[in-house]
Order: C-alpha cells, then structure tokens, then sequence
C-alpha cells in the first residue's frame, strides 16, 4: 500500500535493538502510530525523502520541549506587557523577538516534518502534500498572526513607535501557542516512563497560576485605562499607582486575584467602580468551575492512589462481618485474615490479571523463566526430557500460604501436586484427638513464614 510518497511508521517499532531501546520507545508510543487492518508494513520508512522528518523523531521531539519553554515565557509575558505598557516597549522588546524568532523558524521546519493520514495511518513524506495540508489548515495563519512582531512592523513602515492598546491586545494572539502544553501533557500522561500522579499535579498547578496571572493583569487594566485612578480597586490603596514601580502594581494584582480565587475576600481590595464589578462577577463565576475542576481532579487523583488500601479493608471487614455473623471459631477466623492480607501483599507478585491478557506463548516463555530451574532441580522430576519439562511448567503458577494453613485436607481427592520452594511444611495426623507431626520439610529463605509453593 506504501507508495512514494507514504511510509509506514511501525518499522521504526520493530528493528532489531537492544531491549532497553524496545522498553523506552513503547513507553512513549502513541497509538496513532498504529496502522489499520491491511495496511502493508515494510521497511520503507528509514528511506524517507531528502529534507523530510519524522514527526517522533527523537531531535524534533526535543525541539518541540524547546519550544513549550518558550510557550511558557508567551503566556505570562502576553497579559503582562498588556496591563504594563512600559513592560512591553522596554526590557522585554528584545525578549520577545527572540522568541518570535524561533517559534518562526518552527514554521519553516514544519513544512519539512512528514504526517500521519488519518485515514490510511501511512506517514506521508511529500513535500508538496505537506506544504498543502499545513497551510489550509487553521494553524497556519494562527501561527503566523502569533508570531509577527506588529509593533516593529509598524515602527519600519511608519518611522515612528506605536503606543496604542491595539499592539497590547494583537500581543494576545500568542497565547495561541498554549495548544503547545496541552499537547505536552497530553503525551506526559501517555508516557509510562512518567507519573501520571506528578504530571497531573502540575498540570493542575499550571493552569491555576496562568488563570491567578491573567485575571491579575486583567484587572490593572482596566484600572489603568480608568478616567478617575482614585476611583479604582487599587487607586483607593495606592496614590498615583500609574507612575509607580511596575513590581508593585503586580504583586497588588496577584494579590487581589489569589484572594479572589481562594473566596477569602478580605476586602482590602475590592471594586469600586462599575467596570470592576462587572469584572469580578465574571472572574468569580469563573472561579467556581475551576476550583470545581481542582477539586475533581485532585480527589480522583487521591482516590486513585488509594483504591488499593480502601478494597484491601473492605475485604477484611467482609471476613470480620461474616465470621462473627456466623460464629466462626477464632482461629478460622484469623485464618481467613491471614490469608486475605497475604493475597494483597503478594499481588504485585503473582498479577494472574496480566498475564491473562497476554499470548499464550509470551505466557509460557514467562513460567518457563520463573519456574524452569525450580522443577528441573526437584528429585521427582530428575532425568525427565526437557519437552515434558516445557509442558509442565508452562500449566504452573506460584501460590502463597500464611503460616498454620491447610493446604491438602486427609481423605480429600488431591486434584493438584506443589512443590516447595520456600518455608516449612508440616504433613500432620490425628491420634487420639491431637495433632501429631509425621514429617517436617524446612527450606530457609528471607521470607520464612511464607510457603511458595506452586
């Protein structure tokens, strides 16, 4: 199906490499890589045309990571060069530039960056097709009105240095390239190599300090730009604010806008005139889906961490209703916990529910690493061929027993045989209504309280 201009993205999955190599790239593979039903694989793809990339390239990646720093710098420089003009036409001039200059060289590199269609799930590595599918799209005209430097324009085609809001507001644009982090977190919460606990987290964080940022620089605003500036929110606390330090109006800005955000409402800073409350209304009505959101998230994230311990208690508290809602003797009762806490402190070695879900021949190259040597070694098993070996092992799984646990009951019909790996076992016999030991097996380990058998 591969024709000159498509590659299929999946050679790139199976090359012959290190394991290690295998681990790190399917952590971070996306499932759009994978291609439809029928699609043909084939090795083309390490033969992509001259000058094109590959979207998961490892370098291009990098210059994408780049970028999202820079994205970060956009998103508290654009509110706060509106609400400081003196910001904007001063020490951050040359920054911005700077930055503007390379999210433009990322326009150029992305008519050389080959994409995935959507419909054939083939990389498409045609310059032309590339070029043509970039620009009639919405991300064109967005990225290049997000990058060009109106006010140097203007200042080359007229001479003279504008400073209306209309520079202030077109600033705004690049706020666009917060698309950027979202799609960041979007393969952070993918990637297996990273916790989604912590990469939750800052999301979470991120998106509070850029709302607590931009409402501050809202808001001086619009005290700026008031007729009277003693009848503003910070004129009524700060005589002549317009002339005064710009860290001071920022950090009374943020101020205002995290006691707004949290509802402590101290009520140093509040709205004075007509303009300012419709602005809080707004901003507080606001507030409440996100702090909603914060709090969802959070709780989720919480309980998601802890979904172990609640099902671990309430299985221990089923046994201890049902035992003392039918009398059960203490020492079956403790049993019975005892081998409910072992179930939960051995699951992340036994994990049945994953191996399940995998082939029957990955299952078998696992129980023949696990337990391969462990029969091979025993007495009852010595001399017998390697294919017997193979098929024994590969029916077997390992069991754990808490101390003082039956394990095969007399007169019962055995419908399995174990093997001792670790611990002791004691094969027992009722005499004149007591027990007695017939013979005792003790094999030591770190973890002699626990019979492994299988």
């Amino acid at each position: 199906m591969a024709g000159s201009e498509t590659r299929s993205p999946l050679p790139l999955l199976f090359r012959r490499r290190s394991s290690g190599d295998i681990t790190k790239n399917l952590a971070s593979v996306s499932s759009s890589l994978l291609p439809a039903f029928g699609t043909v694989v084939d090795d083309s793809y390490l033969n992509l045309k001259k000058y094109v990339i590959a979207p998961y390239d490892r370098r291009y990646r990098w210059w994408q990571t780049f970028l999202v720093v820079l994205v970060v710098y956009s998103a508290w420089a654009s509110p706060f060069e509106l609400a400081f003009k003196k910001a904007a036409t001063g020490g951050l001039l040359p920054v911005d530039l700077v930055v503007d200059a390379f999210f433009a060289a990322d326009i150029v590199l992305t008519f050389f960056v080959a994409y995935l269609d959507t419909s054939t799930y083939l990389l498409v590595d045609d310059h032309k097709k590339i070029a043509a599918r970039y620009i009639t799209r919405l991300l064109f005209p967005m990225d290049v009105a997000s990058t060009l430097p109106f006010q140097i324009i203007y200042r080359i085609v007229t001479g003279e240095m504008h400073e209306g809001e209309t520079f202030g507001f077109l600033n705004l644009l690049r706020l666009w390239r917060l698309r950027r982090v979202t799609e960041l977190y979007k393969r952070l919460e993918k990637d297996t190599r990273f916790s989604y606990f912590y990469t939750r987290l800052i999301k979470l964080i991120s998106v509070t300090l850029f709302a607590v940022h931009s409402a501050g620089c809202f808001y001086y605003w619009l005290a700026a730009h008031h007729k009277k500036a003693d009848n503003t929110w910070i004129g009524v606390q700060v005589a002549d604010f317009k002339h005064r330090s710009i860290w001071l109006g920022y950090t009374y800005s943020i101020y205002w806008s995290i006691v707004t955000l949290t509802t402590v409402g101290y009520g140093d800073l509040h709205a004075v005139n007509t303009g300012e409350k419709i602005f809080n209304m707004f901003y507080m009505l606001f507030n409440i889906g996100l702090t909603a959101y914060i709090i969802g998230n959070m709780t989720n994230l919480i309980v998601h961490a802890a979904v172990r311990t609640f099902a671990m208690r309430n299985a221990i508290n089923n046994i201890l209703r049902y035992a003392s809602k039918n009398r059960l003797p203490e020492g079956l009762k403790e049993q019975m916990l005892a081998h409910m806490q072992l179930k939960f402190k051995t699951a992340e070695l036994q994990q049945e529910e994953v191996l399940e879900d995998l082939p029957k021949a990955i299952r078998s190259s696992i129980a023949l690493h696990l337990f391969h040597g462990v029969v091979a070694g025993t007495y009852l098993f010595k001399g017998v061929s390697e294919d017997l070996l193979t098929q024994l092992v590969t029916e077997m799984k390992a069991e754990y027993f808490p101390p003082k646990v039956e394990i095969i009951l007399q007169n019962e019909i055995p419908t399995e045989f174990y093997i001792l790996v670790s611990g002791t076992l004691d094969v027992l016999v009722y005499k004149n209504g007591t027990e007695q030991v017939i013979s005792n097996t003790c094999i030591k380990t770190s973890l002699p309280e626990i019979n492994w058998i299988f």
